[in-house]
């Protein structure tokens, strides 16, 4: 079992639903439309899982709090785009700012110049070069949050018949650490305008929901990120920050009571050379251990398609992303219901077998044969078994239902082991992918409604003791 860690408030959206809509309420119990499954890491009880049919709801009622539900994307280059642009057309009713000939900064959210637009890729014009000017020049292609909303609205659409209208504000700067994004971000012309960014639009569309007679509150922050601060020792305890202060200044433009969660997707480009392990995708699924539904880990991107440079995603893959972002948005903030990855709960050993028990989202587990195998260890399909730096050979794994069994090739030292799974770099990225990979995932049948791609769950890049 993973360690006891100290436990934040638990997020949960308080009790604003307008009337005659669903009230928040508590997680929805097992075992209902193929949703269920182990325990959550760090926690005894039971948890919802993936969703059914293209991700449908398995009863209760969408919480709408707002006509306009405010999402913020942050990060670095995954989060500001690829191209060519896809999402071209805006199929529902979402949004976005629209600078119109205002010049930003000075930042000025009752500029008249300032208005709401269907939300179509690009976000804003394009930028040019590395690192591009920041925000409004942050934008380098088709960045997901067409398909996030969307996927959003198509859910809400299904489950309910229901309008589900969000707000989308992309703030990211290519190749920038926390540092930029951070509040109190030195603004040096080209990087550090990322916090004030949110700060502005979010005062911006808030003036004009008013004026147009809505209600709008921030729903979530979607962070993109990891790939400067991947060996970071400070990286965990600065997004707990970032969460932190962005709730804090958010609610007060607002005026909403909601905790606005904070959701991370692990990365898996750097660092560079084979054999190295990134401490910034480690802490990205450990933060939503230790901060249940405050921060949560969306997973791992090293199944989606890849730009063909072992760092960025192309921009079908990024669309992916989009709608796998929406998925779980729905699940965790419109539905209320707890949301985990395809996550470990707990390590067993006997003689030289290692037993991982594993949160599956949809079960059965299974591997995925399309992925090439990973070759760091040779048999592991991504799994990976030290003594320190040293490596133990993998014999076979097999799935055992909830369970993967680990098989190595001698007896396993009595101390001192660390199984991981897709954390060790190779010394080349699979094509069009990243360096570290695994083939292991869950059998969510969920869809992406602007690809059609099946977008299971796949397992979350990780590292834990043996005992």
């Amino acid at each position: 079992m993973l360690p006891d860690v100290a436990r934040p408030r638990q997020a949960g959206y308080s009790a604003r639903s307008p009337a005659g809509r669903g009230s928040a309420g508590g997680p929805a119990s097992a075992g209902s439309g193929g949703e269920g499954g182990s325990a959550s890491a760090g926690e005894g009880g039971a948890n919802t899982g993936g969703t059914g049919g293209q991700g449908g709801s398995a009863g209760g009622a969408p919480r709408i709090p707002w006509d306009w539900a405010g999402i913020v994307g942050t990060g670095q280059s995954l989060s500001v785009g690829s191209t060519p642009i896809q999402s071209t057309a805006q199929p529902f009713n979402n949004l976005k700012l629209s600078l119109g000939n205002a010049r930003v900064p000075p930042w000025d959210p009752d500029s008249s110049a300032l208005s709401m637009v269907p939300l179509v890729e690009p976000i804003r014009p394009l930028a040019n070069g590395n690192p591009a000017p920041a925000y409004p020049a942050n934008i380098y292609g088709e960045t997901g949050h067409a398909p996030l909303a969307n996927q959003i609205s198509f859910l809400v659409d299904e489950a309910a018949g229901r309008d589900y209208i969000s707000v989308q504000t992309v703030v990211g700067e290519n190749g920038q650490g926390i540092r930029a994004l951070k509040k109190g971000a030195t603004d040096t012309g080209t990087t550090g305008r990322a916090y004030a960014a949110t700060l502005f639009e979010v005062a911006a569309i808030a003036r004009l929901a008013q004026a147009a007679g809505k209600t709008y509150g921030v729903g979530a922050i979607f962070l993109t990120h990891g790939e400067t601060d991947s060996g970071s020792s400070t990286y965990a305890d600065e997004l707990v920050k970032l969460w932190s202060d962005y709730n804090a200044d958010l609610e007060e433009l607002t005026g909403q009571s909601e905790t606005i969660p904070l959701f991370i997707s692990q990365q898996h480009g750097y660092p560079l050379g084979a054999n190295q392990r990134a401490v910034s995708t480690l802490a990205q699924w450990r933060l939503g251990v230790e901060h249940p539904g405050d921060i949560v880990c969306t997973g791992p991107k090293y199944h989606l398609p890849g730009r063909g440079d072992g760092v960025h995603l192309s921009s079908v893959g990024a669309q992916q992303m989009g709608e796998k972002y929406g998925q779980i948005y729905f699940e965790k903030v419109v539905m209320g219901r707890d949301w985990q990855p395809l996550q470990p709960t707990r390590v067993e050993r006997s003689g030289r077998v290692i037993t991982v028990q594993f949160h599956v989202p949809v079960p059965p587990l299974v591997w995925d044969e399309v992925l090439p195998a990973p070759t760091v260890w040779a048999n592991g399909r991504g799994f990976e078994v030290r003594q320190g730096n040293t490596k133990i050979e993998i014999s076979s794994v097999e799935i055992a239902g909830d369970a993967v069994k680990i098989t190595c090739s001698s007896d396993p030292p009595a101390s001192g082991v660390t199984v991981g799974y897709a954390m060790t770099t190779h010394a080349a990225a699979r094509p069009n992918g990243f360096p570290t990979w695994g083939q292991l995932r869950d059998s969510d049948p969920f869809v992406g409604s602007t690809t059609g791609a099946a977008q299971p769950n796949y397992a979350v890049s990780f590292e834990m003791p043996v005992p």
